[in-house]
């Protein structure tokens, strides 16, 4: 009760940073710009939520009730800073509410119940990790059709102010809940230099290999709306419709699938770290994951026929590179302790996940 439910508290109200795609559209016609422009805004969040992760991870280290009402505040006031640009027209005040401020509250709330959850379940590390990230993923899932439901009936703008007060509890409650097993003590022995850590070639190796699996999850990620639509369009049966009634016509569809893939997600975050507590080996996850996904996308290369093969060819894709981009996030923690110890998890952590924010620049900006 004081690891598992708070974990899952406070990933799931901040991995509804996987929203984006939902109202991007939205919000760019509101302001009246391109929506490339816009998606600076989630790539601002994923960039800020890295960083933040990697200078902060000492004081999550440290105190994780302090980094969870941190990350609380920063999260809860960015989200309804959203709605306050976006009712001003004000586009920085997105980049800055959404991208930035949010931003740091995903990157410190990020971490907070990784290592905790290690600590309660030291003889199931991957398990653990599966569980204190599988929120991030579910969120998804959850989160998207309450999003739709709420801008079909109050509207874009009011819905950040709606989903930011059911967050504030949400994340307060798993601050409150949160603890440390009994019987740990922090040292200040267990500190690391992260200078000391970049010097080591087994760090940078892991911080390639999750780059890459970041950036191919957030390009689909960004843009899975967006291919369902150009595939869903070449349908004989949506040929003729107009753009209002096709969008119509597929809400539901999408709506599903959205779902579903945030499932799988969800899987692979507890699947592929769960698997890694059997291997002798943890990186051998991230080469089944890799093959996967390889595998997967070159699938579309040989389906060269319009219709359901493509559907199902596309589908694949998104649900098996999706739970491979969440077993990457879930085994790394798990891929850290094997080379630096469980002490400086926090640390290590927390300075890989600057990947996460590079891939936040490269991957859906490349998509």
């Amino acid at each position: 009760m004081r690891a598992v439910i708070p974990a899952l508290l406070i990933h799931i109200s901040i991995g509804t940073v996987y929203c984006w795609s939902v109202f991007k559209q939205l919000i760019a016609d509101q302001m009246h710009v391109a929506p490339g422009v816009v998606e600076w805004g989630f790539s601002l969040a994923i960039f800020f939520l890295g960083m933040s992760a990697a200078f902060l991870g000492p004081f999550v280290e440290k105190d994780i009730k302090k980094s969870a009402l941190i990350s609380t505040v920063c999260f809860v006031c960015g989200f309804a800073g959203t709605r306050v640009s976006i009712a001003a027209g004000w586009l920085p005040g997105v980049f800055i509410s959404y991208g930035v401020i949010m931003g740091i509250g995903l990157g410190v709330g990020y971490l907070t119940p990784v290592k905790n959850l290690m600590l309660w379940f030291a003889d199931n590390k991957g398990l653990a990790t599966g569980i204190a990230v599988a929120g991030f993923g579910l969120a998804k899932a959850i989160a998207s059709p309450v999003m739709q439901w709420l801008i079909f009936t109050v509207g874009l703008a009011p819905m950040f102010y709606i989903l930011a007060a059911v967050y504030a509890v949400m994340m307060l409650l798993g601050f409150a809940l949160i603890k440390r097993p009994d019987g740990y003590v922090y040292s200040e022995q267990a500190r690391i230099r992260r200078r000391d850590i970049m010097k080591k070639p087994v760090f940078w190796a892991i911080w390639l290999a999750f780059y890459l699996n970041i950036t191919c999850g957030l390009a689909l990620i960004s843009q899975e709306k967006d291919i369902l639509h150009d595939v869903l369009r070449a349908f004989p049966q949506y040929a003729n419709l107009s753009p209002a009634k096709f969008a119509a016509a597929i809400s539901g569809i999408i709506g599903l699938v959205l779902a579903v893939d945030s499932v799988f997600n969800t899987a692979g975050r507890v699947g592929f770290s769960t698997l890694s507590d059997h291997l002798k080996r943890r990186e051998t996850v991230y080469q089944v994951i890799f093959i996967m996904s390889i595998a997967v996308c070159l699938l579309q290369i040989f389906t060269n026929s319009i219709g359901n093969a493509l559907l199902w060819a596309v589908l694949a894709m998104l649900f098996l590179v999706n739970a491979g981009y969440g077993g990457g996030f879930s085994t790394l923690p798990v891929l850290l302790d094997q080379h630096f110890g469980t002490k400086t998890v926090s640390t290590t952590h927390g300075l890989t996940l600057s990947a996460w924010a590079f891939a936040g620049l490269s991957g859906n900006q490349l998509a």
